[in-house]
């Protein structure tokens, strides 16, 4: 019975994801509003891309072992080459959602082709500096083409009827869940491939893989490019959810923030960044809230002023997490199972039979 609970439960799963939209169902304290409200539903699809992001994103920290600090630079150009295709070429969505995924995988290509030189916290670094110009370059907003702080907006001309307005955000929602199944299914295909497994060879011993007369400078660059092309589907995605492309997309805080989910869920894992990208995801639009909400306004400014910023409860919240519940969310059944058997074996032997001298 177990075993088919342990098959089972994510198509259970995705099944209650697909029938959200209509349902009524208050959940007081998660969301604002019943289940399939139009708020509640976006809320939930920007939980589902990030979550998505962060599976996507550990196929480079926890199945390869490289810590990239330039992550956000693909999602943000499959958000602004999409865009941009619909703007300035007059593409419609489908076409513009093509050339903003192949502008992705091609610029993951070029630059993890040039990363990948070097190894270790060097390679952390060249990955930083270019999300950093990729930052820059959209602040500078060249030719009126980025629109600087302000971003641009989606043109509505250019987007399906279905997909445009709060009647069709359940559409819009539809979409989110597709995306995160087929980043779950790329990212479970490819490793559990003969690709992966070498993968898992890299991240622990990427000498003991060249001794056995590999090159792991190409199995790291196709996870690198996968990655990308992965993130890039998610701009896409979240290009429709947010109805437009802003330069917080290109930050490195958002690499920084996709770091926390990998590390808050279980790097390494399967589930493990998904439940921290949802999790992630969610307290920081509710944490907002919550900060700013009259019962914090009424406290003492002593836990008044560090309550509401939602920035000191989201690093209260991780640092809890990292400390209490080591290797993230997704191992803490098992540390449960591993505990109950410490238990019952301490128990078993300290216990003295009736009668024994």
């Amino acid at each position: 019975m177990t075993t088919h609970l342990k098959r089972w439960w994510p198509l259970a799963l995705l099944l209650v994801l697909l029938i959200a939209p209509y349902s009524t169902l208050p959940l007081p304290g998660l969301l604002d509003g019943p289940l399939g409200s139009p708020g509640s539903l976006q809320l939930i699809a920007l939980c589902l891309v990030y979550g998505g992001l962060a599976t996507g994103y550990d196929l480079l920290l926890g199945r390869t072992g490289l810590l990239s600090f330039g992550h956000a630079l693909y999602f943000a150009t499959g958000l602004y080459a999409t865009d941009l295709a619909m703007l300035e070429l007059g593409l419609g969505f489908v076409p513009a959602a093509v050339f903003g995924i192949a502008c992705s995988i091609a610029l993951a290509l070029l630059l993890g082709s040039v990363s990948l030189r070097v190894t270790g916290i060097g390679f952390s670094m060249v990955t930083l500096a270019f999300a950093q110009a990729g930052a820059i370059l959209v602040q500078r907003n060249p030719g009126g083409l980025t629109g600087g702080e302000e971003g641009r907006s989606a043109p509505a001309e250019h987007l399906p009827d279905a997909l445009i307005g709060i009647q069709n955000t359940a559409n819009l929602y539809w979409i989110a869940v597709l995306y995160l199944v087929v980043t779950l299914a790329v990212v479970q295909w490819t490793v559990s491939s003969p690709t992966g497994r070498i993968w898992a060879g890299i991240r622990e011993n990427e000498r003991r893989v060249e001794v056995l007369g590999l090159r792991p400078y190409g199995f790291k660059l196709v996870a690198f490019t996968v990655a990308g092309g992965l993130a890039g589907a998610g701009g896409v995605v979240y290009l429709l959810l947010t109805g437009g492309a802003t330069p917080q997309a290109a930050s490195s805080d958002a690499t920084l923030a996709l770091l926390v989910m990998v590390v808050l869920g279980g790097s390494g894992t399967r589930w493990g960044p998904l439940l921290g990208g949802v999790l992630y995801t969610w307290a920081a639009h509710r944490l907002g809230d919550l900060a700013n909400s009259e019962s914090i306004a009424e406290l003492p400014s002593v836990l008044r002023v560090p309550l509401s910023q939602p920035l000191f409860l989201l690093g209260t919240l991780f640092v809890a997490v990292v400390y209490l519940l080591p290797g993230g969310l997704a191992r803490l059944p098992a540390r449960l199972r591993a505990g109950r058997a410490a238990r019952a074996a301490e128990g078993s032997v300290t216990a003295v039979p009736e009668g024994a001298a």
